[in-house]
C-alpha cells in the first residue's frame, strides 16, 4: 500500500469559485456546505462560490472557507477508503488537518476559525500591519538583519517555507524598513503579501488570550494519524498537546520546510494538498523536487490522483 501524507493549505488560498465543481458533482459535498451554512449562521457557500473577493478575503470568512473546501475534497478521500499515514497543515490549515485527523468535528472546527479569524482581524489595527515574503535569504541572516529595525517597530519571522523562501510579519512601518535592510543584506526579493494581519507574530498576542478561552471550550481527541504541528515540526497525536500547541501557533512561525523534511524522513510516497490551489505542492517541489505531488480540488484531479493510487 502506497504511503502518502495529506496537506491542508492556510489563508491566501481561498478564490472566488472554491470547491464549486465538487459540491456540483457530489452530494455529500453538498452536504457538508449546508451543514457549514447552518453552523456559522451565514451563507459561507454563497461567499465562496459568488464573492464578492473583498468579502470572502476577510479573515472570518476566509478561514471557514478554506476549512470548509478542504474537508470537503478529504471525505472524497474517505470515501475511497484512503487513509494518510500523516498530516500537516500550513497555518490555518493545521485546523483542517486536525478534523482529518478526528482531532475535531467539522461542526467544532468551523465556529473555531471563523473565531480565531475574528480576533486576529481586532488584534492588531486594520491596515497598520502586513506582512512580505524574503526570497533568496537564510533563517539566521534574516534574523541577524531584523535586529536592525527601530524599537518601536515589530518585525518577526512568520513562515519558514522551503529554501530561500521565509515570510515575514509586523508593523507596517517596521516590514517597510525591514525590505530596505534584508536588499542590502543579499535578499533577492521581498514581495509585500496581500494581507491586513501581522499572524505569527508577537501582535497576534491580544489575539491569543482571547482565543484561548474560547479553544479551552472546545473537547478535543486523540488523533487517528500523526499531526506534524507547525510550531514545533514534530508528529504529535497527544489532545492536550495539540490544544497547547494551537494556542502557540497564533504568534509562532510557520516551521513549514522542516516538517516536511521530517514527513519524507518517514518514507512518504507522495504528498496529496486537498482543497483550493496548489501552493503547498510547489513549497514541497522547492524542498525536494523528486518528491510526488498531487493537489487535489475538483472531480478531474481526484480522478488523477486515485489513478495513481491504485495502480499495482
Amino acid at each position: 500500500m502506497k504511503k502518502i501524507a495529506v496537506m491542508f493549505p492556510g489563508q491566501g488560498s481561498q478564490v472566488v469559485g472554491m470547491g464549486n465543481e465538487l459540491y456540483e458533482k457530489y452530494d455529500e459535498v453538498q452536504q457538508l456546505y449546508h451543514l457549514a451554512n447552518d453552523v456559522l449562521h451565514k451563507n459561507i457557500t454563497d461567499i465562496m462560490f459568488n464573492g464578492p473577493k473583498e468579502t470572502l478575503t476577510e479573515t472570518e470568512n476566509a478561514q471557514p472557507a478554506l476549512l470548509l473546501s478542504s474537508i470537503a475534497a478529504y471525505t472524497l478521500l474517505v470515501k475511497e477508503n484512503i487513509t494518510p499515514v500523516m498530516t500537516v497543515g500550513h497555518s490555518l490549515g493545521e485546523y483542517s488537518a486536525l478534523v482529518a485527523a478526528q482531532v475535531l468535528s467539522l461542526e467544532e472546527a468551523l465556529p473555531l476559525v471563523a473565531t480565531r479569524g475574528r480576533l486576529m482581524e481586532k488584534a492588531f489595527p486594520k491596515g497598520k500591519g502586513t506582512m512580505a515574503a524574503v526570497l533568496g535569504m537564510k533563517e539566521e541572516d534574516i534574523r541577524t538583519a531584523l535586529e536592525e529595525i527601530a524599537e518601536d517597530e515589530v518585525v518577526d519571522i512568520a513562515n519558514l517555507n522551503c529554501p530561500g523562501q521565509i515570510v515575514i510579519s509586523g508593523s507596517k512601518g517596521g516590514i517597510e524598513q525591514a525590505a530596505d535592510i534584508l536588499k542590502e543584506k543579499g535578499a533577492r526579493r521581498v514581495l509585500p503579501l496581500n494581507v491586513s494581519g501581522t499572524f505569527h507574530s508577537r501582535l497576534m498576542q491580544p489575539a491569543n488570550e482571547q482565543f484561548q478561552t474560547y479553544l479551552n471550550e472546545v473537547t478535543f481527541q486523540d488523533a487517528t494519524i500523526p499531526v506534524y504541528a507547525n510550531v514545533t515540526a514534530e508528529p504529535v497525536t497527544d489532545k492536550d498537546e495539540l490544544k497547547q500547541l494551537l494556542i502557540k501557533q497564533l504568534y509562532s512561525p510557520v516551521r513549514f520546510e522542516q516538517s516536511i523534511n521530517n514527513m519524507m524522513n518517514e518514507g512518504i510516497d507522495a504528498f496529496v494538498e486537498v482543497g483550493t490551489g496548489n501552493v503547498l505542492c510547489g513549497l514541497v517541489k522547492k524542498i525536494d523536487r523528486k518528491m510526488k505531488t498531487f493537489a487535489i480540488q475538483d472531480s478531474e484531479s481526484l480522478q488523477q490522483f486515485l489513478t495513481w493510487y491504485k495502480e499495482d
